[in-house]
């Protein structure tokens, strides 16, 4: 798979990695109607394989590798949830796999990367510092380096997840979904749209890192500096691949602050019940930002990851404290 993927791959992919990850529930929450003036459901991704939606593109793209490039191992880099997923995915195929992350990496994450049997690479204070040196590493090592956007692999894999909302609701007005390095945008746009080109996809990115915004409303890849404390979210420049998509495809993209996606944490574990990472519960942040434009609508926040570690929690619960 090397172009954009289209509504077929999305289709091929599901069955392709179905024995692998779960179809996760999609549920109405009234207490979020109430707060939205709309209908409000969420996708839970955070009770996907390893709590997060990046175990899906991770099956797909280690499953499409060659019997060559699998030998070789692979490597990335990552905050955590797409080194979980592809850990999760190099054991399932039998492949060597080596993660980079940043020195401040979420300890739950590192500790869930090692039990699944990757090789953790420290390095850098950010994601893109962990990036370039896994990059390196493929070149020097000869390993097979998987990017964690710029593949279509990954975007048809995280698709189905949107797949799953447009069979569960048909009839839905407007998708939210976290804007990182963009897969699970892009996935959203080409799975609803193909279906019902009237869906509305919007993304949210924290604006202390707004690298993905910035690319997609001034049509370039750009950078800005990385101070989110939401590690989904935490990308220092866009990306070629999936900004190509969002720019044709993506209806609206929100910038939310720290705070907001504090709030939105403990509000998703107040009315829903479920722990989210800042990145899982951008989407609640998003909505509620943009509420008057939602009013009386079919929606879906995508609750793409819920890998928060205590210290995290503690912190959204001092910053945020329930009403």
């Amino acid at each position: 798979m090397t172009d954009r993927p289209t509504l077929t791959d999305v289709l091929e992919t599901r069955k392709r990695i179905a024995p692998y990850v779960v179809r996760t529930p999609l549920h109405r929450y009234r207490s979020l109607d109430s707060m939205l003036g709309a209908e409000v459901y969420v996708k839970h991704e955070n009770h996907q394989v390893l709590g997060a939606f990046k175990a899906r593109g991770a099956v797909n793209a280690v499953s499409l590798l060659s019997i060559e490039d699998r030998s070789r191992g692979v490597i990335c880099s990552s905050t955590g949830n797409f080194g979980q997923g592809l850990a999760y995915a190099a054991g399932i195929f039998g492949v060597e796999v080596h993660v980079v992350v940043p020195t401040n990496v979420n300890p739950a994450k590192a500790d869930s990367m090692r039990l699944l049997g990757a090789n953790l690479i420290l390095h850098g204070r950010e994601f893109d510092e962990s990036r370039r040196h896994a990059e390196r590493l493929a070149e020097q090592q000869g390993y097979r380096y998987l990017h964690s956007a710029n593949d279509p692999a990954l975007t048809a894999g995280t698709g189905t997840y949107t797949l799953e909302i447009m069979e569960d609701l048909p009839d839905v007005d407007v998708i939210i979904v976290p804007v990182g390095g963009g897969s699970g945008a892009c996935g959203a746009c080409v799975a609803a749209k193909s279906i019902s080109p009237k869906v509305r996809v919007i993304g949210v990115q924290s604006e202390a890192a707004p690298a993905a915004y910035l690319s997609w409303k001034e049509r370039r890849i750009a950078e800005a500096p990385m101070r989110t404390a939401a590690e989904g979210l935490a990308t220092g420049v866009g990306y070629e691949f999936t900004q190509a998509i969002l720019q044709d495809m993506l209806d609206d993209f929100v910038l939310v602050t720290d705070d907001e996606l504090a709030r939105a944490i403990v509000l998703n574990l107040d009315k829903t019940r479920n722990l989210t990472e800042h990145a899982g519960a951008a989407a609640l942040a998003a909505a509620l930002k943009i509420r008057e434009t939602l009013a009386g609508r079919k929606i879906v926040l995508v609750m793409s990851g819920g890998n928060l570690s205590l210290s995290q929690l503690r912190m959204a619960l001092e910053t945020a404290p329930p009403a």
